[in-house]
């Protein structure tokens, strides 16, 4: 209990220890310097991140960075086992990105606002006019360079172990023509399952794999992609 309770006000130390820095962003973006404004947001984000996990006693082990397209932008897809995912992808994986985020998350001061910087897309679920725009909006962003990360099973898994992707989850992937990077996430069940309430240090490790290329003609049909990444996070799981 004590290194929750260590944990969150660690947490919430840090973001106020943020705040110089967001302001930072915002006058680089009113200065018209995008691209200035993004990476210093990123490197932020990078150390923010690495800390996070750092202060649950947790170690990270990434494999298969080699895999990661150096140039451009890439979706990579992984399973989802806690909230701790996005921390160690955002601080052990080299790429900056963005995540599809669940809509309730654009509620919480000063965090709602670093993902928004990031490139973060927010997601209303269940209503699909405005997920279909938040779609083409994160399918614009990696046309663009930003990489994205979409979690398809939509929620963090109860136990662990891989859940069923979401229909259409694929579709940004597809829709950005950008090369698909598949993601196991293993150990971060271990720091804070779905529904606990006390975080414990784990040994979390992500696996990179190579990146799959969609041809043009196929960008319409996900069911064959989408099989494809269940198959590799599945095995990499152990499963």
């Amino acid at each position: 209990m004590l290194r929750t309770i260590y944990f969150v006000i660690y947490f919430i130390c840090h973001l106020i220890y943020t705040v110089p820095f967001k302001a930072k962003v915002k006058r680089l973006h009113a200065k018209g310097m995008k691209k200035e404004a993004n990476e210093f947001a990123q490197r932020v984000a990078f150390y923010w991140a690495q800390r996070l996990i750092k202060a649950t006693g947790s170690k990270v082990t990434v494999i298969g960075r080699e895999n990661i397209p150096k140039e451009g932008g890439v979706v990579f897809i992984g399973n989802h086992q806690s909230y701790f995912d996005v921390p160690a992808i955002m601080g052990f994986v080299d790429k900056p990105m963005g995540f599809i985020a669940k809509e309730e998350l654009s509620n919480y001061p000063i965090f709602s606002s670093w993902l928004v910087y990031l490139g973060c897309v927010f997601i209303k679920r269940n209503d699909a006019r405005q997920s279909l725009k938040a779609i083409n909006k994160g399918a614009e962003l990696v046309k663009e360079g930003h990489s994205m990360v979409i979690f398809p099973e939509g929620t963090r898994s109860p136990d662990g172990k891989l859940g069923e992707f979401k229909p259409g989850s694929l579709k940004l992937a597809t829709k950005a023509g950008a090369p698909i990077v598949p993601v196991t996430i293993k150990g971060t069940f271990g720091i804070l399952p779905k529904g606990g309430k006390r975080i414990r240090p784990s040994n979390v490790e992500i696996i990179i794999s190579p990146p799959i290329y969609k041809k043009e003609k196929e960008k319409d049909d996900t069911t064959d992609v989408s099989q494809m990444i269940k198959e590799i996070i599945s095995k990499n799981l152990g499963a």
